[in-house]
Protein backbone atom coordinates (compact mmCIF):
# COMPACT_ATOMS: atom_id res chain seq x y z
CA UNK A 1 0.00 0.00 0.00
CA UNK A 2 1.46 3.56 -1.42
CA UNK A 3 -0.38 6.81 -0.32
CA UNK A 4 0.13 9.20 -2.62
CA UNK A 5 -2.60 11.79 -3.01
CA UNK A 6 0.16 14.89 -2.65
CA UNK A 7 0.65 17.11 -5.58
CA UNK A 8 4.27 16.53 -4.83
CA UNK A 9 5.38 12.87 -6.48
CA UNK A 10 8.76 11.15 -5.12
CA UNK A 11 11.06 9.52 -8.03
CA UNK A 12 10.36 5.61 -8.01
CA UNK A 13 14.40 5.33 -7.48
CA UNK A 14 13.43 7.02 -3.87
CA UNK A 15 10.69 4.44 -3.16
CA UNK A 16 11.18 1.82 -0.55
CA UNK A 17 9.18 -1.20 1.04
CA UNK A 18 8.67 -1.23 4.72
CA UNK A 19 7.32 -3.83 7.21
CA UNK A 20 6.19 -1.90 10.63
CA UNK A 21 6.68 -4.50 13.55
CA UNK A 22 5.17 -2.89 16.69
CA UNK A 23 3.75 -3.54 20.14
CA UNK A 24 0.62 -0.97 18.89
CA UNK A 25 -1.16 -1.39 22.05
CA UNK A 26 1.46 -1.01 24.90
CA UNK A 27 1.70 2.00 24.98
CA UNK A 28 -0.19 5.47 22.77
CA UNK A 29 3.23 6.76 21.00
CA UNK A 30 3.56 3.71 17.89
CA UNK A 31 -0.05 4.18 16.33
CA UNK A 32 1.50 7.90 15.49
CA UNK A 33 4.41 6.44 13.65
CA UNK A 34 2.27 3.78 11.81
CA UNK A 35 0.13 6.84 10.48
CA UNK A 36 3.28 8.60 9.60
CA UNK A 37 4.40 5.68 7.77
CA UNK A 38 1.52 4.77 5.61
CA UNK A 39 0.87 8.58 4.42
CA UNK A 40 3.97 8.90 3.13
CA UNK A 41 4.72 8.30 -0.57
CA UNK A 42 8.11 7.90 -0.58
CA UNK A 43 7.27 3.83 1.46
CA UNK A 44 5.41 1.18 -0.53
CA UNK A 45 3.98 -0.53 3.11
CA UNK A 46 3.86 -4.07 2.31
CA UNK A 47 2.86 -5.56 6.17
CA UNK A 48 2.26 -4.63 9.47
CA UNK A 49 2.93 -7.02 12.35
CA UNK A 50 1.87 -7.24 15.47
CA UNK A 51 4.35 -7.62 18.38
CA UNK A 52 3.77 -8.95 22.45
CA UNK A 53 4.98 -6.54 24.81
CA UNK A 54 6.17 -9.38 27.35
CA UNK A 55 4.93 -9.94 30.18
CA UNK A 56 2.64 -6.84 31.08
CA UNK A 57 -0.08 -8.47 29.17
CA UNK A 58 0.17 -12.32 27.65
CA UNK A 59 -2.46 -11.16 25.32
CA UNK A 60 -0.34 -8.33 24.02
CA UNK A 61 0.40 -9.46 20.89
CA UNK A 62 -3.44 -9.73 19.89
CA UNK A 63 -3.96 -6.62 21.56
CA UNK A 64 -1.42 -5.12 19.01
CA UNK A 65 -3.38 -6.88 15.99
CA UNK A 66 -6.68 -5.72 17.29
CA UNK A 67 -5.01 -2.14 17.62
CA UNK A 68 -3.56 -2.03 13.55
CA UNK A 69 -6.91 -3.12 12.80
CA UNK A 70 -8.49 0.02 14.12
CA UNK A 71 -5.79 2.31 12.73
CA UNK A 72 -5.67 0.75 8.99
CA UNK A 73 -9.60 1.23 9.51
CA UNK A 74 -10.13 4.77 11.21
CA UNK A 75 -7.60 6.04 7.90
CA UNK A 76 -10.43 3.93 5.64
CA UNK A 77 -7.03 1.30 4.16
CA UNK A 78 -9.37 -1.86 5.67
CA UNK A 79 -8.10 -4.48 3.13
CA UNK A 80 -5.23 -2.49 1.28
CA UNK A 81 -2.09 -3.47 3.55
CA UNK A 82 -1.75 -6.93 5.20
CA UNK A 83 -2.30 -7.33 9.26
CA UNK A 84 -0.08 -10.41 10.68
CA UNK A 85 0.31 -12.24 13.93
CA UNK A 86 3.92 -11.65 15.23
CA UNK A 87 5.04 -14.10 18.21
CA UNK A 88 3.20 -13.93 21.44
CA UNK A 89 6.41 -14.03 23.00
CA UNK A 90 10.03 -13.90 23.90
CA UNK A 91 12.47 -16.52 23.11
CA UNK A 92 13.63 -19.00 25.21
CA UNK A 93 16.88 -18.73 24.44
CA UNK A 94 19.10 -17.62 21.49
CA UNK A 95 18.59 -20.82 19.17
CA UNK A 96 15.31 -21.36 19.01
CA UNK A 97 12.79 -19.46 17.27
CA UNK A 98 9.38 -18.45 18.17
CA UNK A 99 6.81 -19.05 15.16
CA UNK A 100 4.75 -17.09 13.77
CA UNK A 101 3.08 -15.76 10.38
CA UNK A 102 4.81 -12.61 11.07
CA UNK A 103 8.28 -13.77 10.72
CA UNK A 104 7.50 -16.13 7.99
CA UNK A 105 6.25 -12.68 6.31
CA UNK A 106 9.52 -11.02 6.58
CA UNK A 107 10.94 -13.91 5.11
CA UNK A 108 8.74 -13.93 2.21
CA UNK A 109 9.18 -10.03 1.72
CA UNK A 110 13.55 -10.19 2.14
CA UNK A 111 13.80 -12.85 -0.38
CA UNK A 112 11.12 -11.44 -2.61
CA UNK A 113 12.79 -10.51 -6.33
CA UNK A 114 12.14 -6.52 -6.11
CA UNK A 115 14.63 -3.89 -6.58
CA UNK A 116 13.20 -1.21 -4.56
CA UNK A 117 14.96 -1.47 -0.60
CA UNK A 118 13.42 -3.48 2.25
CA UNK A 119 12.88 -1.66 5.27
CA UNK A 120 11.71 -2.76 8.43
CA UNK A 121 11.01 -0.93 11.40
CA UNK A 122 10.63 -2.68 15.00
CA UNK A 123 8.79 -0.51 17.81
CA UNK A 124 8.66 -2.96 20.18
CA UNK A 125 10.66 -6.01 20.83
CA UNK A 126 12.81 -7.52 17.87
CA UNK A 127 11.27 -11.54 18.51
CA UNK A 128 10.10 -11.85 14.88
CA UNK A 129 13.06 -10.31 13.02
CA UNK A 130 15.43 -12.75 15.57
CA UNK A 131 13.09 -15.66 14.63
CA UNK A 132 13.37 -15.13 10.74
CA UNK A 133 16.75 -15.00 11.00
CA UNK A 134 16.88 -18.19 12.47
CA UNK A 135 14.93 -19.72 9.75
CA UNK A 136 16.41 -18.20 6.77
CA UNK A 137 19.82 -16.57 7.67
CA UNK A 138 19.96 -14.89 4.21
CA UNK A 139 17.48 -12.30 4.93
CA UNK A 140 20.21 -10.52 6.54
CA UNK A 141 21.97 -8.61 3.53
CA UNK A 142 18.50 -8.24 2.03
CA UNK A 143 17.23 -6.01 4.44
CA UNK A 144 17.48 -2.58 6.55
CA UNK A 145 16.51 -2.69 9.78
CA UNK A 146 15.63 0.18 12.85
CA UNK A 147 14.91 -0.69 15.82
CA UNK A 148 14.00 1.59 18.25
CA UNK A 149 15.25 0.38 21.73
CA UNK A 150 18.08 -0.08 24.14
CA UNK A 151 19.38 1.98 26.49
CA UNK A 152 22.27 4.68 25.85
CA UNK A 153 25.92 4.19 24.54
CA UNK A 154 28.35 3.10 25.65
CA UNK A 155 27.16 1.60 28.76
CA UNK A 156 23.17 0.72 27.97
CA UNK A 157 20.92 -0.28 30.98
CA UNK A 158 17.08 -0.58 31.41
CA UNK A 159 14.65 0.37 28.66
CA UNK A 160 11.62 -1.43 27.66
CA UNK A 161 11.46 -2.77 24.20
CA UNK A 162 15.21 -4.53 25.06
CA UNK A 163 13.64 -5.91 28.12
CA UNK A 164 11.30 -7.22 26.52
CA UNK A 165 13.25 -9.84 24.14
CA UNK A 166 17.24 -9.83 25.30
CA UNK A 167 18.02 -13.01 23.62
CA UNK A 168 16.33 -12.03 20.06
CA UNK A 169 18.41 -8.78 20.27
CA UNK A 170 21.14 -10.57 20.82
CA UNK A 171 20.48 -12.39 17.82
CA UNK A 172 19.90 -9.39 15.77
CA UNK A 173 23.51 -7.58 16.98
CA UNK A 174 25.64 -10.86 16.49
CA UNK A 175 24.16 -10.89 13.03
CA UNK A 176 25.03 -9.30 9.82
CA UNK A 177 22.04 -7.42 9.26
CA UNK A 178 22.07 -3.84 8.76
CA UNK A 179 20.86 -2.29 11.64
CA UNK A 180 20.77 1.67 12.54
CA UNK A 181 19.71 1.47 16.71
CA UNK A 182 17.96 4.54 17.89
CA UNK A 183 18.41 3.89 21.48
CA UNK A 184 16.23 5.33 24.50
CA UNK A 185 18.18 8.64 24.90
CA UNK A 186 17.39 9.68 21.34
CA UNK A 187 13.99 8.74 21.23
CA UNK A 188 12.53 10.61 24.56
CA UNK A 189 13.86 13.90 21.87
CA UNK A 190 10.58 13.24 20.94
CA UNK A 191 8.44 15.67 23.40
CA UNK A 192 5.10 17.10 22.65
CA UNK A 193 2.72 18.59 24.85
CA UNK A 194 -0.72 17.52 25.11
CA UNK A 195 -1.69 21.16 23.89
CA UNK A 196 0.31 20.87 20.75
CA UNK A 197 -1.32 17.50 20.09
CA UNK A 198 -4.93 19.02 20.61
CA UNK A 199 -4.26 21.85 18.08
CA UNK A 200 -2.35 20.04 15.84
CA UNK A 201 -3.76 16.53 15.52
CA UNK A 202 -7.05 16.24 16.83
CA UNK A 203 -8.66 18.12 14.28
CA UNK A 204 -7.40 16.14 11.43
CA UNK A 205 -10.71 13.80 10.82
CA UNK A 206 -11.37 10.48 12.18
CA UNK A 207 -7.86 9.21 12.92
CA UNK A 208 -6.52 12.51 14.31
CA UNK A 209 -9.07 12.55 16.80
CA UNK A 210 -8.27 8.65 17.65
CA UNK A 211 -4.79 9.42 17.99
CA UNK A 212 -5.23 11.98 20.61
CA UNK A 213 -8.21 9.95 22.38
CA UNK A 214 -6.15 6.82 22.44
CA UNK A 215 -3.26 9.00 23.81
CA UNK A 216 -5.46 10.57 26.74
CA UNK A 217 -7.21 7.36 27.44
CA UNK A 218 -3.71 5.53 28.01
CA UNK A 219 -2.21 8.84 29.93
CA UNK A 220 -5.02 8.32 32.59
CA UNK A 221 -4.08 5.00 33.03
CA UNK A 222 -2.71 3.81 36.76
CA UNK A 223 1.16 3.45 35.06
CA UNK A 224 1.58 6.75 33.39
CA UNK A 225 -0.33 8.32 36.64
CA UNK A 226 2.00 7.20 38.28
CA UNK A 227 5.57 7.60 37.05
CA UNK A 228 8.15 10.10 37.59
CA UNK A 229 9.02 10.52 33.86
CA UNK A 230 5.22 11.63 32.98
CA UNK A 231 4.85 15.09 33.51
CA UNK A 232 0.84 15.47 33.08
CA UNK A 233 0.71 17.44 30.20
CA UNK A 234 3.60 16.14 27.32
CA UNK A 235 4.23 12.58 25.89
CA UNK A 236 7.11 11.46 24.41
CA UNK A 237 6.46 10.35 20.54
CA UNK A 238 9.31 7.97 20.87
CA UNK A 239 8.65 5.37 17.92
CA UNK A 240 8.51 8.27 15.20
CA UNK A 241 11.91 8.66 14.60
CA UNK A 242 11.70 4.93 12.63
CA UNK A 243 9.44 6.36 9.95
CA UNK A 244 11.51 10.00 10.16
CA UNK A 245 14.99 8.35 9.53
CA UNK A 246 13.38 6.71 6.63
CA UNK A 247 12.30 10.12 5.17
CA UNK A 248 15.55 11.87 5.79
CA UNK A 249 18.41 9.58 7.30
CA UNK A 250 20.57 12.13 9.16
CA UNK A 251 23.65 11.22 7.74
CA UNK A 252 25.72 13.40 10.41
CA UNK A 253 23.32 12.17 13.22
CA UNK A 254 25.09 8.68 13.90
CA UNK A 255 28.31 6.71 15.12
CA UNK A 256 29.09 3.14 13.80
CA UNK A 257 29.56 1.26 16.61
CA UNK A 258 30.62 -2.56 16.98
CA UNK A 259 27.64 -4.21 17.88
CA UNK A 260 27.76 -5.55 21.28
CA UNK A 261 26.24 -8.03 22.78
CA UNK A 262 23.19 -7.33 25.90
CA UNK A 263 23.78 -8.91 29.07
CA UNK A 264 20.85 -9.89 31.76
CA UNK A 265 20.92 -6.23 33.32
CA UNK A 266 20.55 -4.90 30.08
CA UNK A 267 24.16 -3.27 30.31
CA UNK A 268 26.31 -3.34 27.11
CA UNK A 269 29.19 -6.05 26.98
CA UNK A 270 31.69 -4.45 24.12
CA UNK A 271 33.18 -7.55 22.99
CA UNK A 272 34.46 -6.16 19.11
CA UNK A 273 33.20 -9.60 17.85
CA UNK A 274 30.71 -7.60 15.62
CA UNK A 275 29.78 -5.68 12.27
CA UNK A 276 29.66 -1.83 13.18
CA UNK A 277 25.89 -1.17 13.44
CA UNK A 278 24.63 2.52 13.28
CA UNK A 279 23.99 4.30 16.75
CA UNK A 280 21.57 7.48 16.08
CA UNK A 281 22.98 10.66 18.66
CA UNK A 282 20.84 12.29 17.59
CA UNK A 283 17.69 13.14 15.82
CA UNK A 284 15.77 15.76 13.96
CA UNK A 285 12.37 16.11 15.92
CA UNK A 286 11.00 19.62 13.97
CA UNK A 287 11.04 17.40 10.72
CA UNK A 288 9.29 14.15 11.76
CA UNK A 289 6.33 16.29 13.82
CA UNK A 290 5.84 18.93 11.15
CA UNK A 291 6.08 16.20 8.28
CA UNK A 292 3.15 14.05 10.41
CA UNK A 293 0.75 17.32 11.60
CA UNK A 294 1.02 18.17 7.43
CA UNK A 295 0.32 14.86 5.97
CA UNK A 296 -2.42 14.39 8.61
CA UNK A 297 -3.67 17.67 7.57
CA UNK A 298 -3.51 17.05 3.86
CA UNK A 299 -5.23 13.73 4.19
CA UNK A 300 -8.09 15.14 6.58
CA UNK A 301 -9.00 18.01 4.56
CA UNK A 302 -8.82 15.11 1.19
CA UNK A 303 -11.26 13.24 3.27
CA UNK A 304 -13.02 16.13 3.83
CA UNK A 305 -13.60 17.04 0.32
CA UNK A 306 -14.29 13.68 -0.42
CA UNK A 307 -17.71 13.81 1.54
Amino acid sequence: MRYQSYKFQVPEEKIVRLITDTDAKNEADDDFAIVQALLSPKIENVGLIGAHYGTRDPNGMEKSVAELETVVDKMGFTGSIPILHGASHAMDNRTASVESEGAHFIIQEAMRDDERPLYAIFLGPLTDLASAYLMEPRIAKRMTVIWIGGGAYPNGGDEFNLGNDISAANIVLSSEIELWQVPKNVYEMMPVSFAELEYRVRPCGKIGRYLCEQLMEHAMTEQPKKSSFRSGESWVLGDSPAVGLIIYEDRFSFQWVQAPTIGTDMNYIHTNRYRPIRVYEKIDSRLILEDLYSKLALFSRLKEHDL
